[in-house]
């Protein structure tokens, strides 16, 4: 049963620069009428925070408030965050998008790997979403180890002629690039602590140290995937079935190990400490916004050289087969670590510039140099899309149709 809990207006709290109240009233209308628990939404335009809203309750069980410094695991939407750290060393020189990714990490090559490019692996491409050596959480807490199962995986299909979302093993073979490439050696985790979240002066974390106080972090109420029998409205069937049979490709792109499968677990300190980049960041919403604003603008505070603002910024190149995605089993748009947008989602204003991920249950982040704008919205009660949650899509919605007098966001 999906958890649900009455929110006081009271509750919902922020501000929301004149002109911008649309966005305010969408957020106000999530709890009263779209089964909000607790959330944060924040916009920068043209550098300037412009909308900052949260509210209801980061744990819904013991009615504790949401507050302005209430933190947040956003899931997928860290893909989005972590491709800003490989942006950043694109800029600096360190990795070419159209090199081989053995280039920089010999080992890589191994079974029928020694082809892939970096660009075909940020854009799903290279047949490798899941991994077949059993993995623990102990194993995860050793980049080596994980750095050993990804080296000896074989893909699943011939690099860049499918597409299927790596949707936890992008972000280990990030890090583990990263780290190949960084003169410092450094993980990904730390690499955005110290390159980008410093810098911005925001609190987002890829592993949350021991250090954060644990009461600070948003309580997630998730459910159990025998429950997406119940919503094959609104997530794809062929998903549905795929996720729920554990020798699909699908099942095993998101559960090794089995308890990154479901959403209640990311609530585990023990889950939450681990770096996984493509999977558990957790931080101020705001954060996200900012740091997706400064890409909207130049990316200055970032260090993002125009070549790479303009890499980020173009059209998906579809792999050779086809758009259809081998594992969530719908058409799809991936490039540079990023979903592009494409006629089942559409967000940003209508060049198609922008570039940002969602995460499981509704949580979005992105850019869009078009109109300025970074976006970020998260919450704590877990929805039945894969993209265009309810909620998130009313915020959306109200910020590029009703204020800035852009296309709309809802699919075609």
């Amino acid at each position: 049963m999906v958890f649900t809990v009455d929110v006081p207006a009271e509750l919902v709290q922020g501000d929301a620069d004149e002109g911008y109240g649309a966005v305010a009233d969408a957020f106000r209308r999530n709890f009263a009428e779209r089964g909000e628990i607790g959330a944060a939404c924040a916009v920068y335009r043209d550098g300037r925070k412009v909308v900052d809203l949260w509210g209801g309750y980061r744990d819904g069980r013991t009615r504790a408030p949401w507050r302005s410094d209430t933190l947040v695991t956003v899931f997928s939407s860290t893909k989005g965050v972590s491709g800003l750290a490989i942006a950043v060393a694109h800029s600096r020189g360190w990795i070419d998008y159209d090199a081989t990714v053995a280039t920089y990490w010999p080992e890589f090559a191994r079974n029928g790997k020694e082809t892939v490019t970096v660009r075909q692996l940020l854009a799903h491409q290279a047949g490798l979403a899941a991994i077949d050596r059993p993995l623990t959480l102990a194993d995860l807490a050793d980049l080596d180890v994980v750095a050993g199962a990804l080296a000896d995986q074989r893909p699943a299909w011939r690099p860049g002629t499918r597409h299927g979302y790596h949707a936890i093993s992008l972000g280990w073979y990030e890090g583990e690039l990263l780290r190949r490439v960084d003169p410092a050696g450094r993980t990904l985790g730390r690499f955005f602590a110290e390159e980008i979240a410093a810098p911005l002066g925001v609190e987002f974390h890829v592993g949350v140290p021991d250090s954060v106080d644990p009461d600070r972090i948003a309580f997630l109420h998730g459910y159990r995937p025998a429950e997406l029998l119940l919503h094959l409205g609104t997530m794809p069937r062929g998903f549905v079935f795929g996720f729920l049979n554990p020798r699909s490709v699908t099942a095993r792109s998101f559960a090794n190990p089995k308890v990154l499968s479901e959403i209640g677990n990311y609530n585990l300190p023990e889950v939450r400490r681990l770096e996984l980049p493509a999977a558990n960041g957790t931080g101020e919403v705001r954060a996200v916004a900012r740091a997706y604003g400064d890409a909207a603008t130049g990316g200055a505070a970032l260090g993002l050289a125009p070549s790479t603002l303009d890499a980020l910024t173009r059209p998906a190149a579809p792999p050779a087969g086809g758009v259809r995605d081998v594992v969530l089993r719908v058409d799809t748009a991936f490039s540079l670590g990023y979903l592009k947008p494409f006629p089942r989602l559409r967000f940003g204003a209508a060049g198609d510039r922008a570039f940002g991920t969602p995460g499981a249950g509704g949580s979005f982040g992105f850019a869009d140099p078009e109109t300025g704008v970074g976006f970020a919205y998260a919450m704590n009660r877990a929805g039945f899309h894969l993209w265009d949650d309810p909620r998130e899509l009313a915020l959306r919605e109200a910020l590029y149709k009703d204020v800035l007098g852009e296309r709309s966001q809802r699919p075609d």
